[in-house]
């Protein structure tokens, strides 16, 4: 193996465990030039293992996701900001569903200020982020626990929620497609996403731009099938074209804007 693959092995496993790195940091870790490890970068890009953002590059594989820390760390400000925004649209009195999610767990943060909510999550870190608010009244499905996440899965979380029906469900996607394809990467995830969409009045979609240049196997359902997407920025193109023929309102929080379509 020569140098530079090595270098570029190393770099894949440090976007996975930092979930993002860094052309400068880089430099200084390899000892090499920061032109060197553009072109590093660059390949690895064409290779569709990263994918570039401003001063660096963050993982992209549409088979193996970050880490779940990592993908906290991914586009943090803008997931906050996405997450205000969608709470702004639950009111006081709601029952609502929270899947996993990074983004989702940002919408569960700014939910603290309201009155009078149930939530019901596969989400073990939504639930400990709730639990102790003395306004919201929180349900944990059953079911076995994805060690890396703390997310409840698989059929009996499934199941689980099948029994509710609630206002609001509040849903995030490893990855979109711009055919309108909402994409994960565990299967036993899908089955739980689907029922909560499946038993919600209203449903609403977060995710930040980059999740438009990330791929993943597994369909877990439409943007026809979502009522409000919630983002920081529209791709542009087909997929928006899709949401105003399916009457998908979409709000962009860098715009500040929002669309019925």
């Amino acid at each position: 193996m020569d140098e530079s693959t090595e270098r570029q092995r190393e770099i894949i496993e440090i976007a996975r465990k930092s979930g993002r790195v860094l052309v400068d940091d880089l430099a200084s870790r390899f000892d090499v030039t920061p032109q060197t490890i553009r072109r590093d970068l660059n390949d690895l890009c064409d290779r569709r293992l990263l994918s570039r953002i401003h001063g660096g590059a963050i993982i992209a594989s549409g088979v193996i996701n970050a880490s779940y820390e990592a993908r906290r760390f991914i586009s943090h400000s803008e997931k906050q900001i996405i997450g205000a925004a969608a709470a702004a649209l639950i009111p006081n009195g709601a029952s609502l569903f929270i899947n996993i999610g990074t983004t989702t767990e940002e919408v569960a943060r700014a939910l603290r200020d309201h009155k009078d909510l149930l939530i019901i999550t596969n989400n073990l870190n939504v639930a400990m982020m709730t639990y102790s608010n003395p306004n919201i009244e929180v349900i944990i499905a059953g079911g076995p626990v994805r060690r890396s996440d703390g997310a409840i899965i698989g059929e009996a979380a499934a199941q689980f929620i099948s029994q509710f029906k609630v206002d609001y469900a509040i849903i995030g996607a490893s990855a979109l497609d711009q055919d309108g394809a909402l994409l994960d990467f565990d299967y036993r995830e899908v089955s739980v996403a689907k029922t909560i969409i499946d038993n919600a009045r209203t449903v609403i979609l977060v995710a930040d731009r980059l999740k438009f240049e990330r791929t993943a196997p597994v369909r877990i359902a439409h943007i026809s099938d979502i009522d409000v997407f919630v983002t920081d920025q529209l791709p542009g193109g087909e997929f928006n074209s899709i949401c105003r023929e399916n009457g998908v309102k979409t709000i962009e929080t860098q715009n500040n804007s929002d669309e019925t379509a």
